[in-house]
């Protein structure tokens, strides 16, 4: 099988890379406490690497009181205790460089901790002060100030306003721990670029911003009012609706402003953002030569079930990618979304679809964004006792993402599965009794697990279908015709050949006479099964020679 040439412009990583995902508290824990922490990322290092993966994101690992899982920053520049310590940052990103893996860490500028002295200042301070200034502290509605300054309500439910005692009000999409900071500030503006020369010093190769589209809001702070209905103004994070919060024309002066710090740094430095906008067009503004790298394409995580579907999302990002030069991104899962798994459906139906749906992105072009642990297919856990749940929203809405952040099964029949040493604490959330079967050591060299097929694609997607030079332009699909039901294109791959992915989301098994000659499934064919078909909810990779 050949190999494509190695990339001639290393600079161009993230445009075809391969990134993984991985949730700090839940990775892997050194010490033994029951939280994952930076030196066991790094003493799991070498299984990413044979993983096959280009790049690690790391969640939040600042100083932090942990309400919102490290979300909630109150020292940006600094590790937080329970996860090491800066010498251990430094630690692992060189040994990651050393195997060639390149380290994008989380920078979350919308909102600080109620515990960064910023804001501890601000409450110490008279209201007009410069203190409250680097926040969105705005007095009451109402004959006494008793109402709150507008309408908006919180992404994780309730008012987005909290009462301090002096009588004013400061502004928190999420939780009253995570108060807003005022990026019409030119002292928040400086800091945050200060932060990022801060981790550009120590070696990393970029960055994930979260809540990109957040940090400016309308001017005098108006009303949502009619433009969502009463009742229904508690929008997700990443929504298509028009809102004086999200999206404002100014947040883009900060990216052309990032830009020249991450492009003054050697060996391609790059942003990707957590943002949502109305249109495409409005989402493309956030990607360019003078903005961000890019901007993660949620719509391929919310697709349903079906070719229409997927194809839809896949053509629609496409065209976004074509608009602003760039290549797109791809995801199936990540810390605030359900495992894709269970999303596809109950056991062993969405463990196949979850397959076929991996096959299917890692064809496409781009880079893609892996989540931690779906390598090893696990389900959402639905069962967490109320009690062990962590995430805020839960206390606000009932609703919890605790389930997608349970520590991942290493080895072993017992939980934590060697999440931790022999000894240690429990883990800070539990593992199903099931994991046993799911762990990295039961299905390595296991050859029709999920981790050997995630194991086998990684290393096709390297050999087959990284072009010469590296980058993976935009576009670069061409739809096939195929059975109803029936997903299939082809792109370019090594040499004169082009890579073909097949995916049959129908009712029966399709022949797949004329795509070329198979290299992988998702599923293997069973004993009584034709060779020459595709069962449903499989996908498969084909490779022929490129004609005429």
């Amino acid at each position: 099988m050949s190999v494509s040439p190695a990339p001639s412009r290393p600079e161009d990583w993230w445009k075809s890379a391969v990134v993984y995902q991985v949730y700090v508290r839940s990775f892997a824990d050194a010490d033994g406490d029951g939280t994952g922490d930076l030196a066991g990322v790094r003493s799991r290092l070498p299984y990413l690497r044979d993983l096959g993966v280009d790049a690690l994101w790391l969640t939040p690992f600042y100083r932090s009181p942990m309400v919102d899982g490290g979300y909630d920053v109150a020292d940006y520049r600094d590790v937080d205790p329970i996860f090491g310590t800066l010498d251990d940052f430094d630690t692992m990103i060189t040994d990651a460089h050393a195997l060639g893996l390149r380290i994008i860490v989380d920078i979350v500028p919308n909102h600080t901790s109620d515990a960064h002295p910023w804001f501890v200042a601000a409450l110490a301070s008279p209201p007009g002060s410069a203190e409250r200034d680097r926040y969105l502290f705005r007095d009451g509605r109402g004959a006494d100030g008793e109402l709150p300054p507008n309408d908006w309500e919180s992404i994780f439910g309730g008012p987005a306003w909290t009462r301090v005692p002096d009588g004013q009000w400061y502004l928190h999409l999420f939780d009253p721990a995570q108060p807003d900071l005022n990026w019409r500030h030119p002292e928040v503006r400086a800091e945050f670029e200060d932060v990022l020369r801060f981790w550009l010093d120590r070696g990393v190769d970029g960055f994930r911003i979260d809540v990109a589209h957040g940090m400016i809001k309308a001017d005098g702070l108006p009303d949502v009012g009619d433009s969502v209905p009463a009742g229904q103004r508690q929008v997700e994070l990443l929504g298509r609706a028009r809102l004086p919060y999200f999206d404002q024309d100014e947040v883009h002066d900060i990216y052309r402003a990032w830009r020249p710090i991450l492009d003054s740094y050697p060996g391609g430095r790059m942003a990707v953002a957590e943002a949502w906008a109305e249109t495409p067009q409005r989402l493309a503004r956030y990607v360019g030569p003078d903005e961000l790298h890019q901007a993660f394409n949620f719509d391929f995580l919310d697709a349903t079930w079906s070719a229409d579907s997927f194809r839809k999302v896949v053509d629609t990002a496409l065209a976004e990618s074509a608009i602003v030069g760039a290549p797109t991104t791809w995801v199936l899962s990540n810390h605030d979304k359900q495992r894709h798994v269970t999303r596809y459906g109950d056991g062993a139906l969405g463990l196949r679809r979850a397959r076929a749906a991996a096959l299917l992105m890692l064809a496409l072009p781009g880079s893609v964004y892996l989540y931690q642990g779906e390598e090893l297919g696990l389900p959402e856990v639905l069962d967490l006792p109320d009690e062990l749940r962590q995430d805020p929203a839960f206390r606000r809405t009932g609703e919890s993402r605790d389930g997608c952040r349970v520590p991942l099964p290493w080895s072993g029949d017992v939980p934590p599965y060697g999440f931790g040493p022999v000894g240690g604490a429990p883990a800070w959330l539990p593992a199903p009794p099931t994991w046993r079967a799911l762990s990295v050591a039961a299905q390595t060299g296991a050859p029709d697990s999920t981790l050997e097929l995630y194991r086998a694609a990684l290393r096709l997607r390297r050999e087959q279908t990284a072009p010469a030079g590296g980058a993976t332009e935009p576009g670069g699909v061409t739809w096939l015709e195929g059975e109803p039901g029936v997903l299939a294109f082809s792109r370019p791959a090594a040499g004169a050949a082009e890579l073909v992915c097949v995916v049959n989301f129908g009712a029966e098994p399709v022949s797949v006479d004329g795509y070329g000659a198979p290299i992988l499934r998702s599923q293997p064919p069973g004993p009584a099964d034709d060779p020459a078909r595709l069962a449903t909810d499989t996908a498969g990779w084909f490779i022929r020679p490129v004609t005429g």
